[in-house]
Formats: structure tokens, C-alpha cells, sequence
């Protein structure tokens, strides 16, 4: 008999590993670890030591430098660090910004921040299957861009923008370049040793990591500043003041850690999973897919059913965790806008459903989940 309820919306958050609850708690009452990493004491330096270890494992995950994390309070934060950070810093520079339609909430509202503030932000609009027209981006490119800030791996799709590309052209014209890689952090691989990115954000919580966690890669040759938002202590290298949370930056680490010696086995054990999802259910004409398989990580799979609200199927099954599009956007108001962006109409927008796939996924539970799409359908 298969256990109830069934999760299916590891892209809003994932649990917690065992492995990392267990070492996070080492960190947190008398008898270990818990002090202030900025203490010259023992308890302090043992707190730093901790420290230390955890921004090397998140580091060690993207190909990066330990001294190019910067801790912050998750990816939102770190996209706002990264954005508003640059904004400020390179203003005599210029204001002008590049983004597209299709990013996280927390990029684009900020970006529309910045507008009011006087910067001039181009929204560019993806292709059909989601990809960014490189030839549409460079032509969006100015004298005065100072910033193109591009998500990595879509959250609603799982559309895999070519980073490198668009690193090439960016460092090419002397414009930096932030990446939000929440979604493509412990899923697919990253060499910042290889590519021309500046600044990049993470989150723990998406990674089997504690919620109120993440980072922001800060490339540190050429060096590349951002103006902080939170002003205090300086530390973070003045660029995020406040007592670092050693418990969660501990759990951060072992989440990365753990990611870079299973993300290989773990996306090829989803990529059959997602596989199996799709070739039992391709063959009723009332489901129709939204992301291309060729283009996207296989953790998340977006579709439609003719006809079908996605709220009313979200409601039939009350017992599997499915979503109607980004956590941080799901407010049963408007159809998903990422999908809007891509060229689907209102009604098929609101038609769409986002299941994600993670460590804990099985072929049972899939085999359930198909099972009440087809009765749904």
C-alpha cells in the first residue's frame, strides 16, 4: 500500500536530508558548537571553523573560490544583494539592466524597483520553448548596460539557459553578469572556473538544506563589489552584515557536499522517473507537455489538460502535492506569467500544472500520480 500523502513540489522546497538535520544539530545547544563565529574564543573559532568548512563544500559544488560566498538569509535575498548591490556601485557607469520576462518574482519586482529609482530595465521575452534568443540579447545590449541578470534553470520549466553563452557576451562587452541558479545548483554541473559570471545566486532549502539559508557568489577575479543591503557588523566582507547562523550554514555545506557526490545518480535515477511519467501519459490526447525535454533538467515536468483548470485538478487530488506554478507566485489570482511569456494563451496558462521530481520520488509514487491524471482527465 502505497504512503499518503505523495510529494511532487520539490521545486518549491525540498525536505531537509536526514544527513544535514543530523550535523546541523551539532550546532545548536551547549554541548558542541554554538558559538558566535566572530568570537576570538574557543567556542567562536570552532563556530568559524564550521564556517569555513561549509562556505569550501558550497564552493567546492560550482567550481568557485571559499572567499567568493557570501551568506545570506536565502536566494531572495541573494538576488536582491546581487541586483540592487550592482545598481548602486556601477550606477556611474550606467543604469541600464537586461533581464527577461520569465525570471523569479524576486528578480523582476526588483528590477521594476530599480525602474522607479531611475534605471532603464529591458524585460526580454524568451522563444516558444522557453531558450533566450542570443542574437534578440545582444541586440538588447547597450553603451550603458552595466548588468544582465539571467535565470540558470527556469522554476517553472526547467528550460536550461545557455549561461556560458551569454557569459561569453557579456564579459566580451565589459557587463556584468548575475545568474540565479536555485534551480540548477545539485541538479546539473557547474564549472565558475570555466564560464565569465560575476555573481550567482543559491538557495539550501532547494538543495535537501534548512530553509532561511542561501549565498551569493561574488567573483573575486576580476574583482566585482556589491553595496550592501544590511549594514552592521561587516562581516561577509562588509558586503552582509549580521551574526552568521552556524547551524544553517552548516546544513548548506552538507547539503552542497552531499549534491556533488550524488547529483550524477541522483538526476540519472529522476531522468527515468520522468521518463516513465511521460511515456505512460503521452498517449492521451487531452495532455500536452510545456517544456521541451531536450531543454530542460528532468526535475521538473509542466503541463497542460485541455479543457481543465489547474486548480480543479489540484483540488481533485488533495493527496498529492502538486503546484499551479512558483510558490512564490502562486496566489490563485493570474495564470502563470512565465508561461504567458513563453506564448501559451490565458486559458492554457491556467490550464497548467508543474510536477517536480526529487531524491525521494519513486516509480510507485508515479505510478499513482498518473493514475489520477488519467481519472482526472
Amino acid at each position: 500500500m502505497i504512503k499518503l500523502p505523495i510529494y511532487f513540489d520539490y521545486a518549491a522546497t525540498t525536505p531537509v536530508d536526514s544527513r544535514v538535520a543530523e550535523k546541523m544539530s551539532r550546532y545548536l545547544t551547549q554541548d558542541v558548537d554554538f558559538g558566535n563565529a566572530a568570537s576570538s574564543h574557543v567556542f567562536g573559532q570552532n563556530a568559524k571553523r564550521a564556517v569555513d568548512d561549509a562556505r569550501g563544500k558550497v564552493a567546492n559544488l560550482i567550481s568557485a573560490e571559499p572567499r567568493e560566498i557570501v551568506w545570506t538569509s536565502g536566494a531572495t535575498e541573494s538576488n536582491n544583494l546581487a541586483l540592487r548591490g550592482v545598481a548602486s556601485l556601477y550606477q556611474r557607469k550606467g543604469t541600464h539592466i537586461v533581464t527577461v520576462k520569465t525570471e523569479h518574482p524576486s528578480v523582476i519586482e526588483c528590477c521594476q524597483q530599480l525602474e522607479k529609482e531611475g534605471f532603464s530595465v529591458t524585460y526580454l521575452s524568451p522563444e516558444k520553448n522557453g531558450l533566450l534568443d542570443l542574437d534578440k540579447f545582444q541586440q538588447a545590449l547597450r553603451p550603458d548596460t552595466i548588468l544582465a541578470s539571467i535565470m540558470h534553470v527556469n522554476n517553472e520549466t526547467g528550460i536550461i539557459q545557455d549561461i556560458a553563452a551569454i557569459a561569453n557576451i557579456t564579459s566580451s562587452r565589459g557587463i556584468l553578469f548575475h545568474v540565479d541558479a536555485v534551480q540548477s545548483a545539485g541538479k546539473i554541473p557547474i564549472d565558475l572556473g570555466d564560464m565569465s559570471i560575476d555573481l550567482m545566486s543559491f538557495s539550501a532549502h532547494k538543495v535537501y538544506g534548512p530553509k532561511g539559508m542561501g549565498a551569493l557568489y561574488v567573483r573575486a577575479k576580476p574583482r566585482v563589489r556589491v553595496a550592501p543591503l544590511i549594514l552592521g557588523g561587516g562581516q561577509e566582507m562588509g558586503m552582509r552584515s549580521g551574526t552568521l547562523p552556524t547551524h544553517q550554514i552548516v546544513g548548506m555545506g552538507e547539503a552542497f557536499a552531499i549534491a556533488k557526490s550524488e547529483m550524477t545518480d541522483e538526476t540519472s535515477n529522476i531522468k527515468k522517473l520522468r521518463d516513465h511519467l511521460w511515456q505512460r501519459i503521452s498517449s492521451a490526447q487531452s495532455l500536452l507537455l510545456n517544456n521541451d525535454f531536450k531543454f530542460s533538467v528532468p526535475h521538473i515536468i509542466n503541463l497542460r489538460i485541455k479543457g481543465i483548470k489547474a486548480e480543479k485538478i489540484i483540488e481533485s487530488m488533495p493527496e498529492i502535492a502538486i503546484s499551479a506554478g512558483s510558490a512564490c507566485q502562486s496566489k490563485g489570482i493570474e495564470p502563470s506569467y512565465v508561461l504567458r511569456a513563453m506564448g501559451l494563451s490565458h486559458e492554457e496558462a491556467e490550464g497548467s500544472i508543474r510536477i517536480s521530481l526529487g531524491r525521494f520520488s519513486t516509480k510507485e509514487q508515479v505510478d499513482y500520480l498518473v493514475d489520477r491524471l488519467i481519472k482526472a482527465n
